[in-house]
């Protein structure tokens, strides 16, 4: 496979996809440019070899239609002064082979959302999946997308794919359009390859003991990547408002507590897999409880089976602090994805701070960390400890299929699994 760093771009134009789907503000400007940042040590490789520059991504969800709210025409500038180079930008970014002909090393082009086309999720619009003629329409997507993909690759001599955060999709622009490169001209950039290697580091080369760390308010929305871990985790930790599913499962009263009634039997099948695997489960013994949803209401500390009715649990309790502290600390391995309470609540952060200050221990102590998913990333920020841990994935949905098994058509379509 082609690597990034073997790959001489003098006099190349490559094509990159990236992932600066940034958030902005009601005056167009970026709130958050860590995306950007993220790319650039893969975009100013390329043009530190002498290579021109073709930038793509995707912004928000037009379906398929131009919007002006997500126009990339509003990053440009910060593009230019992040690369410290003009950027030039492509209205239409199926309609930029001048645009791209007409570049010379060192310069870039930044094209428009790759969205404002159906063509780039494959996806036909104004059909629904009951119509009958839906397959049809789909199937004749299919090759409207790859004459897509088709007109972004004939824009440059390479192709490489640095947005981890979309390669969970088979879209034109993060896998169909390597089937127009050689497998010499296309690669993984930087962030890619980390992502990976830090994926790797958590399902192929574990050092012991491991333990994960799942929360977030579903069951469901985990229940494959539990299940994936189920075979290589040491300690599994499951917190957020999924604890209440499983203490309701166990004959627990959990009041007002968030909870899927129609998977206690799941829970409870999920705790005797653990048994019978021989995983040290850990559930919460205890949890702040709250009057109301709001970081102002009344609050009491009981235990996780027994919350009054009219109460709801909002975070983990002491006890349970301590617990989940107890299985990270030590270990050489460690995943957090989904926090322990209402983190957004500053009156509730208690548990997710316990989960990150184990980590930042164990982290210093050796072990490999790896913080994903959007919510966990904001809770390590707003606790200012990013530096304290091995890794922090941008890839929400990405990381969470890789870490369930599932093969990324992005990473195939360069690997060529």
């Amino acid at each position: 496979m082609q690597t990034i760093d073997n790959y001489n771009f003098a006099g190349k134009k490559a094509i990159v996809r990236v992932d600066f789907n940034v958030p902005l503000n009601e005056e167009g400007k970026i709130t958050d440019d860590t995306r950007i940042r993220g790319a650039l040590p893969t975009l100013k490789k390329v043009l530190a070899d002498g290579g021109a520059l073709i930038i793509m991504s995707h912004m928000g969800k037009p379906k398929g239609k131009v919007n002006a709210k997500f126009s990339l025409s509003q990053i440009v500038e910060a593009v230019s002064e992040k690369l410290g180079v003009t950027v030039q930008f492509a209205p239409d970014c199926a309609k930029a082979a001048d645009a791209a002909a007409a570049l010379q090393p060192g310069e870039v082009l930044l094209l428009e959302n790759l969205r404002f086309y159906p063509e780039e999720e494959g996806k036909p619009v104004g059909i629904d999946k009951e119509d009958p003629a839906y397959a049809d329409a789909k199937k004749a997507m299919k090759e409207s997308q790859k004459e897509f993909a088709k007109t972004l690759a004939s824009y440059a001599d390479c192709y490489i794919n640095d947005a981890f955060g979309t390669a969970h999709r088979r879209h034109a622009s993060t896998a169909v359009i390597a089937d127009y490169f050689n497998e010499d001209s296309k690669m993984l950039g930087y962030l890619m390859e980390k992502e990976v290697q830090a994926v790797d580091n958590i399902l192929k080369d574990i050092k012991r003991p491991f333990t994960a760390i799942m929360g977030g308010s579903k069951v469901s929305t985990k229940i494959g990547i539990i299940e994936n871990l189920m075979d290589k985790v040491d300690n599994l930790i499951l917190c957020g408002g999924m604890t209440y599913t499983f203490a309701k499962a166990q004959g627990g009263q959990i009041g007002n507590s968030i909870v899927e009634d129609d998977k206690l039997e799941l829970a409870l099948n999920i705790m005797e897999q653990a048994k019978a695997k021989g995983v040290n489960l850990v559930l919460g013994v205890d949890c702040v409880a709250a009057d109301d949803f709001s970081n102002d209401a009344n609050t009491q500390v009981v235990s996780a089976m027994a919350i009054p009715e009219g109460w709801e649990g909002l975070d983990a309790g002491p006890e349970t602090q301590k617990l989940f502290a107890a299985a990270i600390e030590g270990a050489k391995t460690i995943l957090w994805n989904g926090p322990a309470g209402v983190f957004e609540f500053d009156n509730f952060t208690a548990g997710s701070r316990a989960i990150a200050e184990a980590i930042g221990k164990a982290t210093a102590e050796g072990a490999f960390s790896l913080i994903g998913g959007g919510d966990s990333v904001a809770c390590i920020n707003k606790f200012g400890m990013a530096d304290q841990v091995s890794y922090i994935s941008t890839g929400g949905g990405a990381l969470l299929e890789a870490i369930e098994g599932k093969v990324l058509p992005g990473v195939a379509a360069i690997k060529g699994e």
